[in-house]
């Protein structure tokens, strides 16, 4: 087979894969909005994300990680659909190996992250040149940070006395 040949019929197989996927898009239709669910390696990657995220002000022990992971899950429920979806699949990307290696630079699997790995990984995605990127990681940090200043149990450890009772 001449280089030719070989170019035109790899240029003719993409064009192939390209229409059949236009093709199962259009009959298939657009996917349904659903509801965002916090699944195993969603749940793994925030294990590793929030104590990197939240520091010193996380204290020590798997309940309070548990609860700042509830309350991240709690607090995309309270986003339109659409909004759901989109934390879906940035959850979607970070689940993926290959992804989590070359966009996020993290090697190991999230169970057995290095901590300063995803540190360096969430300063990579603030400070970066992509808006794409950037604004996943406000998203992280909002909703994470979010959830912590919303769960009452943290409130004693930043010395917030809680809401004024006339306003409660």
């Amino acid at each position: 087979m001449r280089r030719r040949s070989f170019f035109k019929l790899g240029l003719l197989g993409a064009c192939t894969v390209a229409a059949g996927g236009a093709v199962y898009r259009l009959a298939r239709g657009p996917a349904p909005l659903r509801r965002f669910e916090l699944d195993g390696e969603a749940r793994a990657a925030l294990a590793a994300i929030v104590p990197a995220m939240l520091g010193s002000a996380l204290p020590p022990g798997a309940p309070a990680l548990a609860r700042s992971i509830d309350g991240v899950r709690t607090a995309i429920h309270g986003l339109p659909l659409a909004q759901q979806g989109e934390v879906q699949d940035l959850f979607g990307l970070l689940a993926l190996a290959p992804a989590r290696r070359f966009v996020a630079g993290v090697t190991k699997d999230w169970r057995e992250a290095d901590p300063r790995q995803v540190a360096a990984f969430l300063q990579n995605w603030r400070m970066h040149r992509l808006a794409t990127l950037q604004t996943a990681y406000l998203a992280l940090h909002d909703l994470i940070l979010g959830a912590w200043y919303a769960d009452s149990a943290s409130w004693a450890d930043i010395g917030y006395p809680g809401p004024l009772p006339e306003l409660s």
